[in-house]
C-alpha cells in the first residue's frame, strides 16, 4: 500500500489519481487545512481510502502507516504567505509535521520508499553567468533597488550583468524567505533519515505547477492561480516587476507521473531531482497565455513595477538529471495547458 500525505491538495490529488490508474492500493492522509480547503473536496478518488487527519499527530500518522510500504509525501503548507507572522505555521506544517512522519517510519524499521515533495524555492536566485567571471551567485536585491525598478541582480565581484542559467540539483540551497526555509530543512531531515535507517529517499523539486484543481483567492496558492483567480472575477492579472521573470511552468499531471515513477520504477533513484518542463517563460507570458485563453473580451495582464522582498528574480531548472535518471520528461504541452486551466474551476477555500 502507498500512503499519500497530503492527497486531497492539489498535487496531491492527481497523484493518487495517478496510482489509482496504475491499479495501486493507495490511502489518504489530509487534515484538509483551512486555508486550503473550504470542506471535503468532491474530487478525492473512491478508488483511495480516505483519512481526515494531521500528519503532526503522532497517534494520526502511525494509524496512517499500517500496513504500508512506500509513502508519498505531500503534505505541507505552501506559498509565499502574507508576512512574517506565518512562520510559526510554516515552520509546524512543514518541518514539524515532516518530523513526526519520519520518527513514526522510523519506530517501524521503515525500509521502503520515501518520495518527498521538494520545491525550487530551495535554490534562492537561480543560476547566473558574468561574461567575466563566469557562473556567480548573487546577493539578495535591496529594496532600492526594486522599488527604482532595477530588477535583475548583478555580479557580485563586478556589478556586471548576469545572464541567467539552469539549475541543477548539484546548486547550492540558498533559501530566501520562510517558505524556502522550511522546504530546505525537510530535504536536510528526510536525508538524514535515509543515511541513518538506508531508506530509500527521493526529493522532487517541484517548479511552478498549475493546473486543475488549483485553491483561488488565497495568499498561499502559486501565481498561476492568483492570475486565474484575477480572471475569473473579471479582474485584470497584476504582473509584478516588469513581468520579465523567467520561471519553469510544469503541469500538474506531469508532476503526478513523475512521482508514480519514483515510487514504482524497478530500481530506486534516490536523491534529488528536479521537476519542470526544461523550457523557462516569463511570468508575463504565462499571464498572456492565460489572458488569451479566457477569450478575446478577458481582461489584459497589467505590469506594475510592484515586488516582494521575498521573491527571486530569474529561477528555472536543468531537466537533464530527471531525464536521465528517473526517465522523467515532461510531455504536456504549455499552450493546451495554460487553455485547460483557463477553462478549470477553480477550487474553493
Amino acid at each position: 500500500m502507498i500512503l499519500v500525505t497530503g492527497g486531497a491538495g492539489f498535487i496531491g490529488s492527481h497523484i493518487v489519481d495517478a496510482l489509482v490508474a496504475e491499479h495501486q492500493e493507495v490511502r489518504v492522509v489530509d487534515s484538509l487545512l483551512a486555508a486550503a480547503h473550504a470542506g471535503t473536496p468532491d474530487y478525492l478518488n473512491p478508488g483511495a481510502e480516505f483519512v481526515q487527519g494531521d500528519i503532526r499527530d503522532p497517534v494520526v500518522t502511525a494509524q496512517a502507516l499500517d500496513g504500508v510500504d512506500a509513502v508519498c509525501h505531500q503534505a505541507a503548507m505552501v506559498g509565499l504567505g502574507v508576512d512574517m507572522l506565518d512562520v510559526e505555521d510554516y515552520v509546524s506544517h512543514n518541518d514539524l509535521g515532516t518530523a513526526v512522519l519520519l520518527k513514526s517510519l522510523a519506530a517501524r524499521r521503515f525500509r521502503g520508499r520515501l518520495v518527498v515533495a521538494g520545491s525550487m524555492v530551495v535554490y534562492g536566485e537561480g543560476g547566473y553567468a558574468c561574461a567575466d567571471h563566469g557562473r556567480v551567485a548573487p546577493q539578495p536585491r535591496l529594496t532600492g533597488d526594486l522599488a527604482a525598478g532595477r530588477f535583475e541582480p548583478r555580479c557580485p565581484r563586478c556589478e556586471g550583468e548576469l545572464a541567467p542559467c539552469a539549475v541543477a540539483e548539484d546548486t547550492p540551497l540558498d533559501p530566501r524567505n520562510v517558505y524556502a526555509a522550511t522546504k530546505v530543512h525537510q530535504e536536510h531531515l528526510c536525508f538524514a533519515f535515509a543515511r541513518e535507517t538506508d531508506a530509500a529517499v527521493t526529493v522532487l523539486r517541484y517548479h511552478n505547477v498549475y493546473g486543475p484543481r488549483m485553491p483561488r483567492d488565497t495568499p498561499y496558492a502559486g501565481v498561476a492561480a492568483i492570475f486565474a483567480s484575477s480572471l475569473a472575477g473579471g479582474r485584470s492579472p497584476c504582473v509584478f516587476e516588469d513581468g520579465r521573470q523567467l520561471r519553469d511552468f510544469v503541469h500538474v499531471r506531469d508532476v503526478a507521473r513523475a512521482n508514480v515513477m519514483a515510487l514504482t520504477a524497478d530500481e530506486v533513484t534516490a536523491g534529488a531531482f528536479n521537476v519542470a518542463s526544461g523550457t523557462p517563460r516569463s511570468v508575463g507570458e504565462m499571464a498572456r497565455a492565460l489572458a488569451d485563453a479566457a477569450g478575446p473580451g478577458a481582461p489584459r495582464p497589467v505590469v506594475t513595477g510592484d515586488y516582494r522582498l521575498g521573491d527571486v528574480r530569474h529561477v528555472f531548472a536543468s531537466a537533464e538529471r530527471a531525464g536521465r535518471v528517473l526517465g522523467f520528461r515532461a510531455s504536456e504541452d504549455f499552450h493546451d495547458g495554460m487553455a485547460e486551466f483557463s477553462r478549470a474551476p477553480l477550487r474553493a477555500v
